[in-house]
């Protein structure tokens, strides 16, 4: 593995970290102590979602921060709640910090002889899933 490569994999993780540092630090409780479902991220002095306040309807990715915010404390079912595709993308995460680390030391990957393939598949079914689960919001909404 080149060197480069060997950095952004160690560069990927402590941004994921730093990710994970965030969401630790978001509150996704309300006052009387229920979980939200969206807008955590106001938090973070973030405007409201734009299409939502045209439309007054969620968008694809409403709800992942509050996802991420409360799968680090443990909260699963809370988390599929507010976006389930946050919540897989969140473990996905979750495991790829480790891996990206443990890989960069090697200096090769662990399990796959390349990501090549692989990425390009993973972001298509990352989207994919996650338009259909707003197709859903929105028909059940």
């Amino acid at each position: 593995m080149r060197p480069w490569l060997r950095t952004l994999l160690v560069l990927m993780a402590v941004f994921l970290i730093a990710v994970f540092g965030i969401a630790i630090y978001l509150n996704p409780y309300g006052e009387d102590g229920t979980a939200r479902r969206l807008e955590t991220h106001l938090q973070l002095g973030l405007p409201e979602c734009n299409f939502k306040a045209l439309t007054g309807k969620p968008c694809p990715s409403c709800g992942m921060t509050t996802s991420f915010a409360l799968l680090v404390r443990g909260d699963v079912p809370n988390s599929l709640r507010a976006n389930c595709v946050g919540t897989l993308l969140a473990t996905f995460c979750l495991v790829l910090v480790p891996y990206s680390l443990v890989s960069a030391y090697r200096g090769r990957y662990l399990l796959l002889l390349s990501l090549d393939w692989l990425v390009p598949r993973l972001v298509v079914v990352f989207c994919a899933l996650m338009l259909l689960r707003w197709a859903v919001v929105l028909w059940l909404g």
